[in-house]
């Protein structure tokens, strides 16, 4: 008998009464304004994606987080603070403490001298495909120190 009355419960909370009210994708059920909105998601490595139903018009942004160049960016700043403010007195003594080879802190410091630009590009995820962590290091090419040259070189300026 329980069983009956827990089952017939169960099933009166599945079922929800919707009654149009307003705009078209605009619902009232169960005393709650509920808004449907007609987009699929989709799975991408580790992230999700929201896709619009086919004919809408959309916008599309293209943004892909490189988190190991910004991570690396993010190092690099913070190294070059702690020889701005003499807590290191060199970039070999910076290595010493933290038991990284030196020629990877000159790298990875190299990255202060990109343009800002550049950078704020990175940090929203616009930057070109080809600009990763392995071109800005100048293991492809040598990064020039001239911002033009810098946007020419990783394809903001033709």
């Amino acid at each position: 008998m329980m069983g009956t009355d827990t089952r017939d419960f169960r099933e009166a909370q599945r079922k929800v009464e919707i009654t149009m009210t307003g705009e078209a994708r605009q619902f009232d059920a169960g005393g709650r304004s509920v808004t449907f909105v007609p987009l699929s998601i989709k799975r991408r490595s580790y992230s999700k994606v929201l896709v619009p139903p086919p004919g809408s018009k959309s916008v599309k942004i293209k943004s892909s987080f490189d988190l190991p160049l910004i991570r690396t960016l993010g190092k690099a700043y913070y190294w070059q603070r702690l020889l701005d403010t003499g807590t290191v007195t060199n970039a070999t003594e910076l290595a010493r403490q933290l038991r990284l080879e030196p020629g990877w802190i000159a790298e990875v410091l190299r990255l202060t001298r990109l343009a800002p630009d550049i950078v704020q590009a990175i940090l929203d995820g616009r930057q070109p495909r080809h600009l990763n962590l392995h071109a800005v290091r100048g293991r492809q090419a040598e990064v020039p120190v001239d911002w033009h040259e810098q946007r020419v070189l990783f394809g903001f300026e033709r």
